[in-house]
């Protein structure tokens, strides 16, 4: 039997959404400033190249640290709601044997 998710619940999912909106502003900021480490620690390195190995090493550290907060932060809000105890097992049964 399948139960009810606690983010069915608005005042849960309000609650919920607004603190993983949270996360992903803290993130963004911290990505934003390992990107301007990254990228002094780049031109002290090689010096300047051309802009568009900044443009491409800034989008790819600061898309790749944003898709794993987004991730991350969807297990977090998945597992901190209770939303992940609410499916169906369908194995449960052959385990308890």
């Amino acid at each position: 039997m399948v139960g009810r998710s606690p983010l069915d619940d608005p005042e849960n999912a309000r609650f919920a959404w607004a603190r993983y909106r949270q996360i992903m502003r803290w993130m963004a900021l911290f990505s934003t400033a390992v990107v301007g480490v990254v990228l002094y620690v780049l031109y002290l390195q090689i010096g300047f190249v051309s802009i568009h190995l900044y443009i491409a090493s800034a989008l790819g550290v600061w898309l790749t640290i944003m898709l794993m907060a987004a991730l991350m932060g969807l297990v977090f809000l998945s597992s901190g709601t209770g939303h992940d105890e609410s499916i169906e097992d369908r194995l449960e049964d052959e385990r308890n044997r």
